[in-house]
């Protein structure tokens, strides 16, 4: 039951993020679970194979590059998925950083329940 309320809720991240950030489009609520799916499993797979690989390069921009990856990772699923779209690098970047905020917020807001 929690990993059904988690990617409903991760829907509804995508969606406001969507709306708040410039040069992002979702189509619809389905689309938004959707690509935060697609984003979460690239994330676990490509994501950690690059993590692996650019360890170095992380410790040496104190887990900036890893950011960098995960930028990359909604960048590939704007490319293979239709009705979710970014504007480009920036616009990915910042959707990023939004979807982190309020995950934290939501996440905490949750466990105080």
């Amino acid at each position: 039951m929690k990993i059904i309320l988690d990617i409903l809720l991760m829907g509804i991240i995508m969606l406001i993020a969507a709306y708040l950030v410039p040069g992002v489009q979702v189509d619809g609520f389905g689309t938004a679970i959707i690509a935060a799916i697609l984003i979460a499993l690239t994330n676990a797979t490509i994501g950690f194979f690059l993590r692996v690989l650019t360890f170095p390069i992380t410790v040496l921009t104190l887990g900036l590059f890893s950011f960098v990856i995960t930028v990359l990772m909604i960048l590939l699923v704007d490319s293979i998925m239709d009705g979710f779209h970014t504007a480009g690098f920036w616009s990915a970047a910042l959707l990023a950083i939004v979807i982190a905020i309020m995950k934290a917020i939501f996440g905490s807001l949750i466990k105080n329940d």
